[in-house]
């Protein structure tokens, strides 16, 4: 609604508010009494006025219900724009901007994942944020060309969207493996993220598998990759989830090009955030399901502000697995990293 429709809707709503037929018959009532008194010549002035001023209301009528219309429809969020950049390596990554608002809230997909995971969220946080949505390397519509996987390097690709947007606040939010890469790519924008969100991870900033223990859990995954990530995933939901999710997560994860998968999760089990998080000083939050403990102890002797929000019940795929309640916590934390809920805003 630009300027002018604004000042045409406050004066039809005005007009409305003063002349509905109600208030025009009290008037012709009203007035006809007095016509009694002073005259005929008058009433039949005033019945004139009447019924001009119902003329008047039938062909305002179609415009003041656009404005009531107008004024009732909630935000509508700007976009989307797709658009892609060359991370450091030169690979091309893919992303999509949807919406306006600060601080901007950085979606980034686990391990075999792509943005499209975040397709509960991108219309109800972009009514109030820029949101940005991001395939890392490897995934989705973005390129491929590497030869290893690392977490850095997924760090370097989300990085290369947020220098290209420019924005002034970031908060990056990650699934999974994504939690480990937002922590490397707020390592490279130093000063522009005011909190890191994670989505089902940071449940222990130490752990870490040692080169053994990577080989054994990677070698099913070498010897038949649809097979063991089908059956992966179908083990990190709850008992009698919904199948048809199962089934669609399942299928598209074990669709994954084996040779990033593989090598993304070797990178991503076998270290952890513990040097990385002596330079990155931001908030901490994480929204986790409960069927994995979250070692709150020891994530605040290397994150002091770290806090956790639980949702029971639920496997690893929070946000699409139980959406409404999913939004509402996260709308919760960005609340609180941003201030808006009245609570001090933690520095690290």
């Amino acid at each position: 609604m630009d300027i002018d429709d604004y000042y045409r809707c406050l004066q039809y709503d005005f007009f409305l508010s003063k002349f509905d037929l109600t208030r025009i018959s009290h008037l012709n009532l009203y007035m006809g009494n007095l016509g009694v008194k002073k005259g005929l010549s008058m009433q039949m002035n005033i019945r004139k006025l009447s019924i001009l001023l119902i003329w008047m209301l039938a062909l305002a009528g179609p415009r003041l219900i656009s404005c009531r219309q107008e004024a009732e429809t909630p935000p509508v969020a700007t976009g989307p724009v797709v658009d892609s950049v060359a991370s450091a390596d030169g690979v091309m990554i893919h992303y999509e901007v949807v919406g306006e608002g600060e601080p901007t809230l950085v979606f980034v997909h686990g391990w075999s994942c792509d943005r499209s995971y975040w397709k509960a969220q991108v219309d109800e946080f972009a009514r109030t944020y820029q949101v940005v949505t991001v395939d890392m390397g490897g995934h989705g519509e973005s390129g491929l060309g590497r030869e290893d996987w690392t977490l850095a390097a997924f760090g370097a690709d989300v990085a290369a969207v947020v220098n290209k947007l420019n924005p002034d606040k970031v908060v990056m939010i990650g699934h999974s493996m994504a939690g480990g890469v937002n922590i490397q790519a707020a390592q490279q924008l130093p000063g522009r993220v005011i909190g890191l969100i994670g989505v089902d991870t940071y449940q222990d900033f130490e752990m870490a598998y040692s080169p053994e223990e990577v080989a054994d859990i990677t070698a099913p995954f070498r010897a038949d990759f649809v097979t063991s990530v089908d059956g992966f995933v179908r083990s990190m939901f709850p008992e009698n989830p919904d199948s048809a999710l199962v089934d669609q997560i399942a299928t598209d994860m074990s669709t994954a090009p084996p040779e990033v998968a593989i090598s993304a999760m070797e990178n991503y089990i076998s270290g952890n955030a513990v040097e990385i998080l002596k330079e990155v000083r931001v908030p901490i939050r994480a929204i986790n399901s409960d069927k994995w403990p979250t070692n709150l102890e020891t994530n605040r002797k290397h994150a002091a502000s770290f806090e956790m929000k639980l949702m029971p019940g639920t496997g690893h795929f929070v946000m699409l697995e139980d959406p409404a309640t999913f939004n509402r916590l996260l709308h919760e934390t960005l609340d609180e990293l941003t201030g808006k809920s009245g609570a001090p805003v933690d520095k690290e």
